[in-house]
């Protein structure tokens, strides 16, 4: 990556893998613009997968587990997994209706367990974040599948490409429930 032109008095720097940045007193660093995300998001739909291949069963709240993700989804159990919880946002939905020239997408056929609202979830795919009791910490993109076009119908995978979610990891249990605020608590230490 080439370094970037700077204004006369900046000195260019890595920043943390990320990119180019200035290192001018008072001008935030990348990472530091990353981590600032407004708060004002909700939680606001819970599925679980009780099984392979099965429907996701919609509830008004959950149990999340340290290490292990939500009690009753089928990807409990897969200890320290980066894939413990997955997120799509709220807005997306929508737009991903559109694209399939649907009038809605419910949020059970995308199969991922919390739908959020009001935040760019993008921003916190590699913070820590708080939903209600439940701290995250997210660990990646969440691709779409294959089965996006049978649940969806043809074009579904690709429709989904880029607003497929991201995954978490459950870093302090509780009870998530609908309507719980998010808030962005940083990156990892």
């Amino acid at each position: 990556m080439e370094r970037p032109a700077l204004r006369p008095g900046a000195e260019a720097r890595r920043v943390d893998g990320v990119g180019w940045g200035p290192q001018t007193p008072g001008v935030s660093t990348l990472r530091e613009r990353l981590a600032d995300v407004p708060s004002g998001g909700t939680l606001r739909w819970i599925g679980l997968r009780p099984a392979r291949g099965e429907a996701m069963r919609e509830v008004d709240e959950a149990r999340a587990t340290v290490g292990r993700g939500l009690e009753g989804d089928r990807w409990r159990g897969r200890a320290n997994g980066k894939r413990q919880v997955s997120l799509i946002q709220a807005e997306h939905l929508p737009v991903i209706a559109r694209l399939l020239g649907r009038e809605a997408v419910p949020p059970a056929l995308v199969r991922r367990n919390l739908v959020v609202g009001g935040v760019n979830l993008e921003a916190l795919r590699r913070l820590r974040f708080r939903i209600g009791e439940v701290v995250l910490e997210g660990s990646g993109a969440c691709a779409p599948c294959a089965k996006m076009d049978d649940a969806l119908g043809p074009g579904g995978f690709i429709a989904m490409m880029g607003m497929g979610g991201i995954v978490a990891r459950v870093l302090e249990g509780g009870r998530l429930r609908v309507g719980d605020p998010i808030e962005a608590l940083g990156w990892p230490d």
